[in-house]
């Protein structure tokens, strides 16, 4: 069973559509007795920086998220701010994240391209860079659909599975061990979100 966190920041309805689709079976989750009771974890997400960490901490899920990332070592997603509170930090607020990836959080920056559209909305294809769960290395082409104006920064690259460019190269997917994220929105990316969402549900709980 896959859960999908249910933390007021997410398309929690379409990402459980896109696994019923797949064949899979999910469903929402926002307790710890919930948490305890799947084997893989989403954590969607829309909106803020700070006002996801604060839905977390005020839904008392700080610490049941760490035991079944880090104590379980159950399989966990991000998507888009959920990728991000994965990360240490974001400029986009003052609340610290969950820390699973060393990583911080930027915003473009449209200094040296004052042309840049920001935030990056639209369809971008993706350069896989390593072996993963995710994510096909080769040949395969894959686009996924983005809507950010915050991007990911990796201390770490051998974190990073996968890059995309608006402006310049940035960190669209990232994997450490059991910790995934990606900085796109599979349930808008049609046959390419399909595909990476049915890689997810084959891992190994």
């Amino acid at each position: 069973m896959i859960g999908v966190l249910d933390y007021g920041c997410g398309n929690i309805n379409s990402v459980i559509r896109m696994i019923e689709k797949n064949g899979g079976q999910a469903r929402k989750v926002g307790t710890a007795a919930q948490l305890s009771e799947i084997d893989k974890l989403i954590i969607p997400g829309v909106g803020a920086f700070d006002h996801g960490m604060h839905e977390l901490k005020d839904r008392d899920l700080l610490k049941p998220l760490d035991v079944f990332a880090h104590q379980r070592k159950k399989p966990v997603l991000g998507i888009c701010l959920g990728m991000q509170l994965m990360c240490l930090d974001s400029e986009e607020g003052e609340q610290q994240g969950l820390g699973w990836i060393s990583a911080h959080v930027r915003r473009f920056d449209t200094r040296k391209t004052p042309e840049l559209k920001v935030p990056h909305m639209g369809w971008a294809d993706l350069k896989v860079i390593r072996a993963n769960h995710l994510l096909p290395l080769g040949e395969a082409k894959v686009r996924f659909y983005f809507v950010h104006a915050y991007k990911v920064e990796a201390t770490c690259t051998s974190d990073v599975i996968a890059t995309a460019t608006h402006g310049e190269d940035f960190v669209a997917a990232f994997e450490r061990d059991n910790v995934m994220g990606v900085q796109f929105h599979p349930e808008k990316s049609h046959r390419f979100g399909f595909m990476l969402l049915k890689n997810f549900m084959d891992i190994p709980a």
